[in-house]
């Protein structure tokens, strides 16, 4: 079982609430006996935290259980009812979005047509379909965490856009997360897709319980990117620029980026390069029955991108290795199964890894979500994540825009 340490002092009570939490998310049901020794805090600090949690009703009291000496023991559990959030995607097309509960079941979903949207024209349509999410599910309104939005790009404090993530006019320096709270009234967390997926794949898929991991997250409209986690923390850099793998050079002098290099993992292994190859034109227009349909009916296409993909991704599996030791790298994203499985497959054998002779009990490689919900699915989990995952930073200054869930 994994083990994650808390801190006694007073200050740090935020911390330790997401730490207990944590404890139990990761490994099932558990006594505060249990939580006490996996968590390091003294038995009275894990029954205070217990207790408030079970009067919130983020935890519930599973029926005692006998044990050979002693009092029965009490195991406490999540409550799925316990707290809600909603996700929300915007691609060039289509807007969605997902109600979800803590359990990362989704409960109701809106989707609409759009058209390249500028934010003038995002913002409303995005709050509408909030809206018609509280309406479409019942469930007590005060328990909702607030919204995630996840969408391609760069994002500075305060969810504002320093590269545009549509490529469209008007979004570059757009405030999003700000501009959306004053229309629905919520909190609003925005990140781009890569780590907001990486963030539902630790919560809910592969990687639950990882400390440390790599998300590749190779996108259906477009490129590839990272999102990390590195020794429980989410790792985004100093400047949030962290996870741009999409940039590294993997081919000295080799194909022209639009970013202005040459030879970069973009212009080899990214989705879109995959549809050139398959001759797939309207790939983000497609439903993903009919593109996956395409892609299997053009075995020589496929072929020919994995040829030109598997040894750069193969390059920069090791480099990442080699660079941040991860106990796994995760390969999802919102590009079609088809093609996550056909580059997974393919990347086998992956380089000689720098300790040959060492057991791992996880795969060096590891398939996560995919299809179209992955980023959404993401995005409903980033106020859950911010509610619950161990922040180690409130040890040296207090967190701030926190929801509070009162029973």
């Amino acid at each position: 079982m994994k083990t994650i340490s808390g801190t006694n002092l007073e200050q740090a009570k935020s911390h330790n609430r997401r730490v207990v939490i944590e404890a139990i998310r990761t490994n099932g049901p558990m006594s505060r006996a249990a939580i006490a020794r996996m968590t390091a805090l003294t038995t009275q600090t894990v029954s205070n935290i217990v207790e408030e949690l079970a009067r919130s009703h983020l935890l519930i009291a599973m029926e005692a259980q006998k044990i050979a000496r002693g009092q029965p023991i009490t195991p406490y559990m999540i409550n799925p009812a316990g707290a809600y959030s909603i996700g929300l995607e915007l691609g060039r097309q289509r807007a969605a979005g997902v109600l979800t509960d803590l359990s990362g079941t989704v409960c109701a979903r809106v989707e609409c047509h759009v058209d390249r949207p500028e934010p003038t024209e995002a913002m409303p349509v995005l709050a509408e379909i909030v809206r018609d999410l509280q309406e479409a599910f019942s469930f007590d309104r005060d328990r909702l965490l607030g919204v995630g939005i996840a969408l391609p790009g760069r994002y500075a404090d305060g969810g504002v856009t320093s590269l545009s993530p549509l490529n469209l006019p008007g979004w570059q320096d757009f405030p999003v997360a700000s501009a959306l709270e004053r229309l629905i009234d919520l909190p609003v967390l925005v990140e781009n897709d890569a780590t907001a997926a990486a963030i539902g794949e630790r919560l809910y898929g592969v990687a639950r319980g990882l400390g440390s991991f790599v998300y590749l997250f190779l996108a259906g409209d477009g490129g590839i990117g990272a999102g990390m986690f590195l020794d429980g923390h989410l790792y985004k850099g100093s400047r949030a620029n962290a996870g741009e793998i999409g940039h590294i050079i993997v081919e000295p002098h080799g194909k022209l980026c639009s970013c202005g290099k040459r030879g970069c993992l973009d212009r080899y292994v990214s989705p879109s390069v995959a549809y050139e190859c398959l001759g797939i034109e309207n790939a983000q227009e497609l439903d993903p029955d009919d593109l996956d349909a395409l892609i299997a009916a053009n075995g020589h296409g496929l072929k020919a991108w994995l040829e030109q993909a598997v040894q750069p991704l193969r390059q920069t599996i090791d480099f990442l290795e080699l660079a941040f030791d991860p106990q796994t790298i995760v390969l999802g994203g919102s590009a079609p199964t088809s093609l996550m499985t056909g580059l997974a497959e393919s990347v086998e054998p992956l380089h000689t890894p720098v300790n040959p002779t060492e057991e791992r009990s996880i795969p060096r490689l590891m398939i996560g979500a995919s299809g179209k919900d992955t980023a959404i699915l993401g995005a409903a989990a980033l106020p859950i994540f911010s509610e619950t995952n161990p922040q180690f930073d409130v040890l040296q200054k207090p967190l701030t825009h926190r929801v509070v869930i009162h029973s």
